[in-house]
């Protein structure tokens, strides 16, 4: 596995989600404070409902944005609370998809994305 991992969340019919066809997720979306965790994170980001980059890994990583600290297991996910933020998150079992076991921190930027052209759109 990839120790920094790169997603592109946007936004759906209002709700945070993402893909990532090399996990097998599709428009899995960001609930329970997790969702409100972005929106302070991506409120400077232009067009971030229309996708940005959030690089997020197990160690800290030079310009990382956020530290995410493990609070507790929860209904098969888990809740992260952020020091700076002082605001909780749960991320669900599709954290599992990255991560052999749910990390004691994460550590993650959010940057505007930048368009592939030659991929064709940016989802």
């Amino acid at each position: 596995m990839n120790s920094i991992v790169a997603i592109h969340p946007y936004m759906k019919e209002g709700t945070w989600v993402f893909d990532d066809a090399a996990v097998g997720l599709r428009e899995e979306p960001f609930i329970s404070g997790a969702d409100t965790i972005i929106d302070r994170m991506v409120a400077d980001i232009p067009d971030a409902r229309e996708g940005f980059t959030l690089l997020f890994s197990g160690s800290a990583f030079p310009g990382y944005q956020l530290e995410l600290v493990w609070v507790r297991a929860d209904m098969s996910g888990n809740w992260y609370r952020s020091p700076l933020l002082g605001m909780e998150g749960w991320l669900c079992p599709a954290l599992l998809k990255y991560f052999e076991f749910p990390p004691a921190k994460l550590y993650a930027q959010f940057r505007a994305r930048v368009p592939n052209k030659t991929m064709g759109p940016t989802r």
